[in-house]
């Protein structure tokens, strides 16, 4: 009778119930009874709306069993789950992937290894479904959590330690596939999930031994390798959740790297910090990099007070960000990775110069030791800043140099961007040298299409100021930058080092013709180049170098920028170097005087080359021959070797040691040059700029002498004279008082432009571009009447200016108003 009920009560259980029933056989042995599965997935698809109430009896049932242990009907159930969903796909589902889900769940929290591993199986297989719609209120909370544990398993046994990590990055990738396709759900970029899901995966990440591997883009691993190494199966999950980050979520899943770096201590060293970032950057959107980049930035900021060696670290991986991103776009960030980059160049300064105060009575063993580690750290600015420039676009090249160089402090001004105050002389200089130094790698490789772009003014007069100030390593910079900028044919390697070439034609060097540019600039800022190399053969502290590179720069110029004209003032330039030498007014010690006539012999020797007048290179060669024979210390092969036996004087000489004006005069004259201005010695003009270089004044009083050379009569004698301008009177007359009215007329002017209403600049600018035609007009009404006789001079004395042997003019000034 008992079992007669039992068998009505069976016949009374609803249908869906039977058929799970059945699908477990007596034995879990004998595994899944398929025939019964097949009659349960053909009632799920016929009757879609009773999958609900079959996934939640087989959820009954499969936590029945994994309380008593049951674990062979526990896979049974695990399997039927799979092929309902594989089977399944309609709206219907979705009640049932909850029942689905939370048989997993108990799976995942049984701590049995081998069903948490039957339970991530089960969920990646349920990830890789697409569902007809999604389900925005599901959320995979505790799935990340789970997931995110099991990768730092710790067991004692390594093969089940594996296998549970393996299990738990299958896990996380599978949530990871499930969420980021569906754009309107991106719970899985929240903080509270990254803040888990990457350190599991860079824990995982750091078993990799072989980090050279990593220097290219790395290629996907190969499926086989995911399942037995945890390190490529975490590595490849990382890249696909890299891949997968938009715009709005980039920046959740780049952070949590930056606080398992700091965690774990992985700044210094950093290989493992540098493999991060490069497989970051290789994995993400191009569009997307300037987020690192800014991420770095920022995380440099915060660690801005760690280590030296921490601070290295970060800077390197910043390196190597910017090397990948230079190749594609880097957005907006540009400037922002120049200036914070500098601005931790004056912090790095600071440190090391207070360390070094803070420590002046201390053992000299820990303070050379946090010195050399502030090095490191500008060294590794320095190449940063290098390398990110010399991979930007020309254009941005050249605003990255502009930038650059308004913030290389210049001594006895506070105007400049940098704050070197408190820094001190010491401080500054190495700021300047520093800045320098990356300026110097920015403009590596840079081609200009004319040099005006290369050297526009703006940036060519601070350039050339640090070139007159009392540091040869500042001037050895600075001359290195302009070849950089000049050398547009790759010629500089040719003429490295200073000597007497024998036959040009060797070197096979490139050049075209000089544009219209070229010939404009040296026009207009030609003398500027002249005057900086001049002054910087007088400095005391010259040594080799500085002599090998003033001889390269003359070269340079020759090449690319001298017409005949440029040639004229060459020879002028190099007439005036050797007069230095043997005048000597500036009380230079013997070396330098016979480094500079070594100078002088090896250019007029490369010069007379590369016009190939023969009179003017027969008398080059003379010179020489004459010098190697007598004075072999005038010669760049003798005197920079290490021991050369310099003379007492050079007064005793006779002048066949010595390049002539007149012989190049005559030899240039034959060959259809113009010569006149030959005899005109150079002399520089002054500027602000020997005041904010701290340099003596070149010069106590100017000459200024101006000569009428009658047309009909060629056989009179030309004075040495130069030109003489309204523009040089005027500023003669009253340079200091100029001064102050010219800085405060750019600060009005300034303020106008900041504040005014546009149609007013507009309308004012208009007006006073009439009144400039006007002036124009008036200036050229200028009347210069001949003196009544030749020998006819005056002496104008104006300020702290004299001016002698001028002839008379009678000239009418109008009164001007200055623009």
């Amino acid at each position: 009778l008992s079992a007669g009920v039992c068998c009505c009560c069976a016949a009374l259980r609803p249908r869906y119930k039977r058929l799970v029933d059945n699908i477990f056989p007596e034995d879990p042995k004998d595994g899944l009874v398929k025939a019964d599965m097949e009659k349960l997935t053909f009632y799920a698809v016929s009757a879609p709306e009773k999958l609900d109430r079959i996934g939640a009896y087989l959820a009954e049932r499969l936590t029945r069993d994994v309380v008593r242990h049951r674990y062979g009907y526990v896979l049974i159930a695990m399997e039927a789950l799979d092929q309902l969903l594989m089977a399944c796909h309609s709206q219907s589902i979705k009640p049932f992937v909850e029942s689905f889900l939370h048989m997993v769940a108990k799976l995942l929290e049984s701590g049995e290894p081998k069903l948490q591993v039957l339970g991530t199986n089960s969920f990646v297989k349920f990830a890789n479904i697409e569902e007809d719609t999604p389900s925005y209120h599901r959320r995979y909370d505790f799935f990340v959590s789970q997931f995110s544990a099991m990768c730092h398993s710790c067991d004692h046994d390594p093969e089940i330690q594996t296998e549970i990590r393996i299990a738990g990055i299958r896990g996380i990738q599978g949530v990871v596939r499930k969420t980021v396709n569906d754009e309107l759900r991106a719970t899985i970029w929240e903080p509270q999930h990254m803040d888990k899901i990457v350190p599991s995966l860079l824990f995982n990440m750091q078993k990799i031994e072989d980090i050279d591997s990593r220097i290219g883009p790395p290629s996907s691993p190969a499926g086989g390798e995911k399942e037995e190494n945890p390190a490529v199966l975490a590595e490849n999950c990382f890249r696909e959740l890299l891949g997968r980050a938009t715009y709005g979520n980039m920046n959740n899943a780049v952070r949590p790297v930056f606080a398992h770096l700091d965690h774990h201590r992985l700044w210094d060293p950093n290989e493992f910090a540098v493999s991060c970032f490069k497989i970051i950057m290789y994995s993400i959107q191009a569009q997307y990099s300037h987020h690192v980049i800014q991420e770095i930035l920022g995380h440099l900021d915060v660690r801005k007070r760690d280590s030296p060696r921490v601070r290295a670290g970060i800077i390197q991986v910043l390196l190597e960000a910017v090397a990948i991103a230079a190749k594609g776009s880097i957005g907006p960030t540009v400037l922002e990775v120049f200036n914070t980059l500098l601005k931790h160049l004056r912090i790095s300064v600071d440190f090391e110069l207070g360390d070094r105060r803070s420590s002046a009575g201390s053992a000299t063993f820990s303070t050379s030791s946090k010195e050399s580690d502030e090095r490191i750290v500008q060294n590794a600015i320095i190449q940063t800043i290098g390398f990110f420039g010399s991979n930007l676009p020309d254009y941005q090249r050249s605003e990255i140099m502009m930038f650059i160089m308004g913030k290389v402090p210049v001594l006895g001004t506070t105007s400049q961007s940098l704050d070197t105050t408190h820094l001190g002389d010491l401080g500054t200089r190495r700021i300047q040298i520093m800045l320098l130094r990356s300026l110097l790698m920015v403009t590596s490789g840079y081609k200009a299409t004319t040099i005006t772009n290369a050297l526009p003014l703006p940036f060519l007069d601070p350039l050339l100021s640090p070139s007159l100030m009392e540091d040869s390593e500042l001037r050895q910079l600075v001359l290195e930058i302009l070849h950089n900028l000049i050398d547009r044919h790759d010629n500089r390697a040719k003429l490295r080092g200073i000597r007497i070439i024998p036959d040009v034609s060797d070197l096979k060097i490139k050049r075209d013709k000089i544009s219209r540019q070229d010939v404009s600039f040296m026009k207009k800022h030609g003398q500027q180049l002249y005057r900086h190399i001049y002054l910087g053969c007088k400095e005391e502290d010259n040594v080799q170098k500085n002599f090998e590179l003033l001889f390269t720069s003359l070269a340079l110029i020759t090449i690319e920028l001298a017409n005949e004209e440029v040639v004229i003032d060459l020879i002028r330039l190099a007439i005036a170097l050797q007069d230095i030498a043997i005048i000597n007014e500036d009380n230079l010690p013997m070396f330098n005087r016979c480094g500079v006539m070594a100078l002088v012999a090896a250019y007029l020797n490369f010069l007379s080359q590369m016009i190939a007048v023969p009179a003017f290179c027969q008398h080059v060669s003379k010179v020489i021959e004459t010098r190697s024979l007598e004075a072999s210390y005038f010669l760049p092969e003798t005197i920079f070797k290490d021991k050369c036996n310099l003379p007492k004087s050079l007064e005793k000489h006779e002048k066949d040691l010595f390049f002539l004006t007149n012989k190049i005069a005559e030899s240039l004259g034959g060959s259809g040059y113009s010569v006149e201005r030959l005899s005109v010695p150079y002399v520089p003009q002054v500027t602000d700029e020997d005041r904010l270089s701290r340099r003596k004044s070149i010069v106590d009083t100017v000459s200024i002498q101006v000569d009428i050379l009658p047309g009909n009569n060629t056989e009179d004698k030309v004075d040495n004279t130069e030109e003489i301008t309204f523009e040089a009177l005027k500023k003669a007359i009253d340079n200091n008082g100029l001064e102050e009215q010219e800085k405060e007329k750019r600060r009005l002017v300034i303020e106008k432009f900041q504040k005014a209403p546009f149609e007013e600049i507009a309308a004012q600018c208009e007006t006073k571009a009439n009144l400039l035609h006007d002036r124009l007009a008036q200036i050229l009404e200028l009347t210069i009447r001949p003196p009544p006789s030749p020998s006819g001079t005056m002496t104008i004395t104006a300020g702290h200016a004299h001016y002698q042997s001028v002839p008379v003019y009678e000239m009418k000034f109008p009164d001007l108003c200055v623009y």
